[in-house]
């Protein structure tokens, strides 16, 4: 259950919002990369200390996808340059990280660098950042100390029933685990003989993708990012130009697919595009040994499998 108490900071005056609650005054929705970020980011080190809390968790980790809606252009690294390896280990859900380290996080949220996730530390406390800099932040405190020091910043702390960002535990999409059971299923099917595309979502919008057969099953699960999303897919398939010829002939598609195909050197690689009749399709399956098209509307997705990897207990935590 959420924290029992909430405060929406924002650095927009209450008395300059109609009846509505929208807010008309002369605050620009972007940060300012300077003071009043700053007070931001003190803000919510003071509920984090007045709570007690030293450390928390990331969840839900995601960086900028194939579609971007922030008010500013995303950064190269998404905002997690310096703060995490250039191959983001160490950002990834369930993820724990001190109070600085969840602070530039959240400074770069509210620069749209690319990365968001939810901060939390269990039913404790929570900060989430929404749009148009407004910050939430949830307690088992009621932080009074902290709401004057908002105040004296300059920033407004308002109370509120919940965050509306805290994550919707009744709508998970993946409830499955990938536990022993799935992976002995998986072998089974491998020793047929066959082999499966394993689409690894590791961050929200950042996925790798694996070939899987009786050989290498072992060594790639092995690889896997914590709490990732599994997808299994049917193999690929060697006649690469009978899958730009479908592309080209389905009309059922939205535009936009995963196009995902294999090097010679046995590399797999995917793209997406927003067109199927993207030009890029056949440059890039040049030379190709094999491929697929996957769409990208849900209602037109069906893998084979789709599990998620629980913690080393056994317990799935990740919330897909």
């Amino acid at each position: 259950m959420p924290p029992a108490f909430a405060h929406r900071i924002t650095k927009y005056d209450p008395a300059d919002r109609d009846g509505r609650g929208h807010y008309h005054g002369p605050e620009d929705t972007v940060s300012d990369h300077g003071p009043v970020e700053e007070a931001y980011l003190e803000a919510i080190a003071a509920f984090a200390r007045e709570s007690g809390i030293d450390r928390l968790e990331i969840r839900e980790p995601g960086i900028t996808g194939f579609v971007d809606f922030g008010a500013e252009a995303p950064v190269a690294g998404h905002g997690l340059a310096g703060l995490f390896p250039p191959d983001l280990s160490g950002y990834h859900d369930g993820a724990e990280v001190t109070v600085p380290t969840a602070l530039e996080l959240v400074r770069a949220m509210l620069r749209d660098d690319g990365a968001w996730c939810r901060l939390e530390r269990q039913d404790t406390f929570t900060v989430h950042v929404g749009w148009d800099q407004y910050v939430y932040v949830g307690s088992d405190r009621p932080c009074a100390a902290a709401v004057a020091r908002t105040r004296e910043l300059g920033l407004f702390a308002e109370p509120i029933t919940a965050s509306p960002y805290a994550a919707d535990l009744e709508e998970r999409e993946v409830t499955q685990a990938a536990d022993e059971d799935f992976w002995e299923r998986v072998r089974a099917e491998l020793a047929a003989p066959k082999a499966f595309l394993l689409e690894e979502t590791y961050l929200r919008n950042a996925t790798r993708w694996h070939r899987l057969t009786e050989n290498n099953l072992d060594t790639i699960r092995a690889g896997l990012g914590p709490r990732a999303l599994l997808t299994v897919w049917p193999d690929l398939t060697p006649d690469v130009e009978a899958v730009l010829a479908a592309l080209g002939e389905d009309v059922t598609l939205d535009g936009s697919v995963d196009f995902v195909w294999e090097e010679a050197d046995g590399t797999i690689r995917h793209v997406t595009v927003d067109e199927v009749h993207d030009q890029r399709l056949t440059t890039l399956a040049a030379g190709a040994r094999a491929a697929c098209a996957l769409p990208l509307a849900v209602d037109e997705r069906h893998p084979l499998f789709h599990v998620a990897l629980p913690d080393r207990d056994g317990v799935l935590r990740a919330r897909w």
